[in-house]
């Protein structure tokens, strides 16, 4: 049995292992009709009590990955691919262009994000009318600057996803000060925590951050930490980091994608470079103001397992410092 006759038996059965592989045959023949009209059926029978959300939601996940613009742009709906291995926006857009998802994708809050993930692949759509049209969800602009990071971009697959991480670089010991004095920022501080906001509510994480008088040095003292190893880095590369933390789930949580990740990113370095009032901020300015910055990858001098970010940042003509200290277990 072929077509609908195939999808309605297999959706009586309520196999998930046999519904899973005929999403696989469905995909191999490109029969796109055949895998929404599945999804659909999977969907309905939630109403008479069968649980087939998983099979619904990996359907919808290989419409957004494998099927033409046309096809993929349907399933960029609100509720669409809730379990899947990451949000269909960025699912889609890390296999379609925006020249063939732009003519069939709806000008709502999942377009827009759509959009902004092909701006974190490279794209320019600075002069592209359907981007440009796009609700306004990010506030970011539609194109890399010349002083932002290639951010670390998830590669999806049939069955499974890659997350790559960004690399740390080689940490030296620091002598860390044994008094401390803590500065009242609590804007600068809440941005840095909202960075892994997803570990801490969502899944087994914690996040800490704090400001404090002096240099990166002491704002991790200020955490309480005792001993220290420390790297200056690019801005490029703390944005990178922050990036990546924003946009991902953790160990448990539900990932957001690499555009909300890189508008955390910027909404950290505005809020501790004093620009949050200007939001959105000129890029130009921004980039100039958090490049006057200090950035640092830090560790506690000990074995890191699970998901991490410890990063400071010194402004030197204010006299002040921050530390953020966020990490997820398995």
């Amino acid at each position: 049995m072929t077509g609908a006759g195939a999808n309605a038996e297999l959706v009586e059965l309520g196999d998930l292992d046999e519904l899973t592989r005929h999403v696989d045959r469905l995909c191999a023949a490109d029969d796109w009709d055949g895998l929404v009209d599945l999804r659909d059926r999977c969907r309905k029978a939630l109403e008479r009590g069968k649980q087939l959300w998983p099979a619904a939601s990996h359907a919808e996940y290989r419409l957004a990955l494998e099927a033409p613009g046309s096809w993929a742009a349907l399933v960029l709906e609100p509720g669409a691919g809730h379990f899947s291995l990451g949000p269909l926006t960025e699912v889609t857009a890390s296999t379609h262009g925006w020249a063939d998802l732009a003519p069939h994708v709806a000008s709502s809050p999942l377009g827009a994000l759509a959009a902004h993930e092909r701006v974190v692949r490279g794209e320019d759509l600075t002069t592209d009318t359907r981007a440009v049209a796009m609700p306004p969800v990010l506030d970011l602009p539609l194109c890399l600057e010349p002083w932002e990071p290639a951010y670390p971009l998830a590669e999806y697959a049939p069955h499974e996803a890659h997350f790559p991480d960004v690399r740390l670089p080689t940490l030296e010991r620091v002598t860390l000060p044994a008094r401390v004095e803590r500065a009242g920022d609590a804007e600068s501080c809440r941005a840095l925590v909202e960075l892994a906001s997803v570990w801490a509510t969502q899944s087994n994480g914690r996040a800490e951050a704090v400001a404090a008088r002096g240099d990166a040095p002491a704002a991790i003292a200020a955490l309480g930490v005792r001993v220290a190893r420390i790297a200056r880095v690019e801005l490029a590369d703390a944005m990178a980091a922050m990036a990546w933390t924003a946009a991902s789930g953790g160990a448990h949580g539900r990932r957001r994608g690499m555009a909300p990740g890189r508008f955390a990113a910027w909404w950290a370095a505005a809020a501790i470079s004093g620009l949050l009032d200007h939001w959105p901020v000129p890029a130009d300015e921004l980039g100039d103001a958090a490049g006057d910055l200090r950035w640092y990858r830090w560790d506690a001098a000990e074995p890191v397992t699970g998901w991490s970010l410890r990063l400071a940042v010194e402004d030197p003509a204010e006299g002040l410092a921050w530390a953020l200290a966020a990490t997820d277990a398995t």
